[in-house]
């Protein structure tokens, strides 16, 4: 088990990964380090990212930053979990550019989405902290889930039903009964 990951961590990752790589790219954080780099959290325990487009060098350096730096780094995203929403990226927001590396925070809409199909304890606290802070909207969050409500068929571990539900509960604001 690896340590957890601070923000210095974060930014010493987004620096390492700057120098590593040798042509321009995007990387985009998505979970825990997002709620680390707004100052939600103190640590997280993956630093979960999405490289698009994947600058040249990007996967060799990751192993070697792991490493280094004692954290746990997964290839992870929302549309790992649920379709892409339209938009995602366009909507995603700047974080720093490190060398050739631009960083983003991973479509918030995106991000709470993928949170209330999951629906653990830590991903209600982080759905609740999105909507009360204004990063998500909750009619536009509900509009979002019925563009992508039709591709979700591709998606077997998903019941589309419980997740409908709990967006339509988010958007109406029935869904939290705790203040964050």
């Amino acid at each position: 088990m690896r340590a957890a990951t601070t923000r210095t961590k974060i930014e010493r990752l987004m620096t390492g990964l700057g120098r590593a790589v040798q042509s321009p790219g995007r990387v985009y954080f998505t979970g825990g380090v997002c709620a680390v780099l707004l100052g939600w959290r103190e640590t997280t325990l993956d630093v979960d990212l999405k490289a698009d487009p994947e600058p040249t060098g990007f996967f060799e350096s990751l192993p070697r930053l792991k490493d280094a730096m004692d954290i746990n780094i997964e290839l992870a995203s929302p549309d790992n979990f649920i379709p892409a929403l339209p938009g995602w990226r366009e909507r995603s927001t700047f974080i720093a550019t490190q060398g050739q590396v631009e960083f983003f925070h991973y479509d918030f809409y995106s991000q709470a989405l993928s949170k209330i199909e999951r629906w653990h304890e830590r991903d209600q606290t982080d759905v609740e902290r999105v909507l009360a802070t204004g990063l998500v909207k909750r009619d536009r969050l509900l509009e979002l889930f019925r563009e992508i409500e039709p591709r979700l068929i591709r998606f077997p571990a998903v019941d589309a039903d419980s997740l409908r539900k709990r967006v339509e509960a988010t958007a109406r604001g029935t869904l939290f009964v705790r203040p964050i």
